[in-house]
């Protein structure tokens, strides 16, 4: 049941994303199209809720709650993230409006980008396992919650991980190639503003 709901939260992300711009740039209702993309934390909630009332009835915690724990603090983290990115791409190519502006590539600006990444991930992985470490107490058998347990080493690993890659970009920064004006003003302008800050998901 659990990852049932897990993938139909998923699914009505991104129908609640489509509907949300189409109502707000295909059939000029800005605010009910930003209603409707309000509405997609909700289906956190509802999985959060579920997933508590299952432990609540007894089920023994596997590694559905502790996938459903890890969603959830992913969909918190990168979710807003995901809804901005997307809608300004909707309203460049559904409203005419300007062009979203690319990520930085080059030096430290993509450094920058990289490590605010990162943070995204830190708070995820946090939320993540806050969530299984109330599972772990609630259900107060060490036998019984090794495997919300083990999510929890899980999201730890994907901390450090990312972690790694987003150093090697303060380590070594890459540049663009030598000659290629177009890179290097490109390089400039990511240095100025930060494009992807400015993705609106699960």
């Amino acid at each position: 049941m659990i990852v049932t709901l897990i993938v139909v939260c998923e699914v009505g992300f991104w129908v609640l994303l489509a509907a949300g711009l189409g109502l707000r740039y295909l059939a000029k209702m800005p605010r009910t199209g930003a209603a409707v993309l309000l509405c997609e934390p909700l289906l956190e909630v509802v999985l959060l809720v579920v997933t508590v009332l299952d432990l609540r009835a007894g089920a023994d915690p596997d590694w559905k709650h502790g996938l459903a724990a890890v969603y959830i603090g992913y969909t918190a983290a990168f979710g807003h993230y995901t809804v901005r990115w997307l809608d300004g791409h909707a309203r460049h190519r559904l409203a005419g409006g300007p062009p979203p502006v690319k990520p930085p590539r080059f030096g430290a600006a993509r450094a920058r980008h990289e490590v605010k990444l990162w943070l995204r991930t830190v708070a995820g992985a946090g939320l993540a396992a806050a969530l299984l470490q109330i599972g772990v107490r609630y259900v107060d058998d060490p036998e019984r919650t090794a495997s919300l347990t083990s999510w929890q080493g899980f999201a730890g690993r994907a901390v450090l991980i990312h972690g790694l890659i987003a150093l090697s970009y303060v380590l070594w920064p890459k540049k663009p190639k030598g000659g290629d004006e177009a890179n290097v003003s490109e390089a400039v302008a990511g240095a100025a503003v930060h494009p992807v800050e400015d993705r609106a998901g699960r």
